[in-house]
């Protein structure tokens, strides 16, 4: 059985995206393999109204959904933090969680803790040990760049660890 899972950063300004595969070998509930597909970001500029950032979003996700084909998607939960981010996040979240229903697709939600958790056992990590916990279930060389698709990779993981 394979799966693809999309995960998504969301963002205004940046929103993160990151493709896996995960694999599970015929009757081996034990054996599974986890592979990278694809990252990055898609970017609307602060100069821009925000009806077209919104727009632009909508488009993009939908042009992302097509051409990867998840059959997941998983989302980092909204983190408040600072009232005039967490309203934009929420505007770009909106414009996300509406595509996923167009597109009639199955997502699940975690936390920034609950990825923490489950990618290095310590809800309070920090981002690089998150990065590195990326960099080595994925058997990459490096760090994906920029951190918005690092973190989106992230989201992916931890759904594939619930499979």
């Amino acid at each position: 059985m394979e799966k693809r899972i999309l995960g998504l950063d969301p963002g205004l300004a940046i929103l993160g995206f990151g493709a896996i595969t995960w694999k599970q070998s015929q009757g081996k509930v034990q054996d599974t393999t986890v592979k990278m597909l694809d990252f990055g970001v898609i970017r609307t500029s602060a100069d821009t109204e925000m009806v077209e950032r919104l727009c632009t979003l909508f488009d993009d996700l939908h042009t992302l959904m097509e051409e990867l084909q998840p059959d997941l998607v998983a989302i980092e939960k909204l983190f408040f933090y600072r009232m005039a981010n967490t309203i934009v996040v929420a505007q770009a979240r909106g414009v996300l969680m509406l595509v996923l229903g167009q597109r009639k697709l199955p997502y699940v939600e975690f936390t920034p803790a609950q990825i923490k958790q489950a990618l290095t056992n310590y809800g309070n990590a920090d981002k690089a040990e998150v990065q590195d916990a990326v960099m080595r279930e994925l058997d990459l060389d490096e760090i994906p760049r920029p951190d918005d698709a690092a973190d989106a990779l992230a989201v992916a993981l931890t759904a594939s660890f619930q499979l």
